[in-house]
C-alpha cells in the first residue's frame, strides 16, 4: 500500500542554517526539490508561497487555485497540496514549524493569523500590483538574511516573517469579510473542537458527542461552527472524513472497501453514497480524475 507523502523541514534546511526554518527562491526550489512535490502530499511544517512569474494551478485540499504573479498561498501543516506549473514559474516560498514563531512571541501564536485559523480558512489571496511591490522587499531580505546565516539571524528571521504575516493579513480580511470578528467571538472554541475532530473523526461522527466532550450544548456548537466557518458542525465532521477518504483513495490506493472501514464503514454501500452525495462523483469516478 502506498504511503501518504509527509514532508519533514528537515528534507529542506541548509547543514549551516536552522532546522526549523527553510526559504528560496521557487524557481530553485521547482528545480532542487521537485522530486519530492510533483505529486500530491502533505508537510508537517507551514507553508507560505509568493508567485512572481508563471502561471498553472496549486491544488490544495482537492481545491484548485490559479497561479499567477501576485498569488500568494498559506498552507496548513497535514493540507495536501500539488502543483502543475508554467516553465517560467519564479517568486519565493518558505517553510517554518509552529515553535519556530510560537516560542519567539509570549503574546501572540501563528493560528493568530486568519489564514492559519482553520483547515477551512482560504489558503489563498492575490495581491495587486502595488500591493505585491510592498510585500515583494521582506521576502527577498529574508532570503538574504537566511542564506547569511549571521549574528542574530533566528531574530531577524521571525521579524521578516512576521512582517509577511501583519502585511497579508491587512489584505486577507479585506477579502475574507467579517473573520476577525467571528475569531473574537467564537474562535477558541471552535478551534477546540476542529482539533476534537481532527482526533476522533474515524470514531465519533455525531455532533452531539462532541458538544458533550467540550461541556457545550449542540446548538452552541453549531452556532459556533456557523459563525466561524459557515458551516453545520455535522458539515465540519462528515468533511473531515470525506477529506480523509479522497487522500486515502488517490494517495495509499488501497481498495475502497478497506478505506470506508478506516473510516468508521462497516457498510461500503453506505459509505459510497456517503461519498457521492457529498461531492458529486463516486469513488471509482474520483480516482479516475487523478
Amino acid at each position: 500500500m502506498k504511503k501518504v507523502s509527509i514532508l519533514n523541514i528537515q528534507q529542506f534546511h541548509l547543514d549551516d542554517a536552522t532546522e526549523e526554518f527553510h526559504t528560496n527562491t521557487l524557481k530553485d526550489h521547482l528545480v532542487t526539490r521537485h522530486k519530492d512535490i510533483h505529486l500530491p502530499h502533505k508537510h508537517d511544517f507551514y507553508v507560505t508561497v509568493l508567485f512572481t512569474k508563471g502561471a498553472g494551478i496549486h491544488e490544495v485540499d482537492f481545491t484548485c487555485y490559479e497561479v499567477k504573479p501576485g498569488a500568494l498561498f498559506f498552507l496548513n501543516p497535514g493540507q495536501t497540496h500539488h502543483w502543475e506549473l508554467s516553465d517560467d514559474t519564479d517568486g519565493y516560498i518558505f517553510l517554518h514549524t509552529q515553535s519556530f514563531y510560537d516560542l519567539h512571541y509570549t503574546n501572540n501564536s501563528i493560528s493568530s493569523f486568519p489564514f492559519y485559523y482553520s483547515i477551512y480558512s482560504n489558503p489563498c489571496i492575490y495581491l495587486n500590483n502595488v500591493k505585491l511591490k510592498t510585500l515583494l522587499p521582506f521576502f527577498e531580505m529574508l532570503l538574504k538574511e537566511y542564506l547569511a546565516n549571521a549574528f542574530l539571524a533566528k531574530e531577524m528571521l521571525i521579524s521578516y516573517i512576521d512582517i509577511i504575516y501583519s502585511l497579508s493579513t491587512r489584505t486577507y480580511i479585506l477579502s475574507n469579510p467579517g473573520v476577525i470578528n467571528n475569531k473574537d467571538k467564537y474562535y477558541s472554541k471552535f478551534r477546540a473542537f476542529e482539533e476534537l475532530v481532527e482526533k476522533e473523526f474515524r470514531n465519533i461522527k455525531l455532533p452531539s458527542a462532541y458538544a458533550d466532550i467540550l461541556s457545550i450544548t449542540s446548538k452552541h456548537l453549531n452556532r459556533i461552527s456557523q459563525e466561524v466557518v459557515g458551516k453545520t458542525a455535522s458539515d465540519v465532521i462528515m468533511e473531515r472524513v470525506i477529506l480523509e477518504a479522497k487522500k486515502e483513495i488517490i494517495l495509499q490506493k488501497q481498495g475502497f472497501a478497506d478505506i470506508a472501514y478506516s473510516l468508521g464503514y462497516d457498510d461500503y454501500a453506505y459509505f459510497s453514497r456517503i461519498f457521492t452525495k457529498k461531492t458529486g462523483t463516486t469513488p471509482s469516478a474520483f480516482l479516475k480524475r487523478y
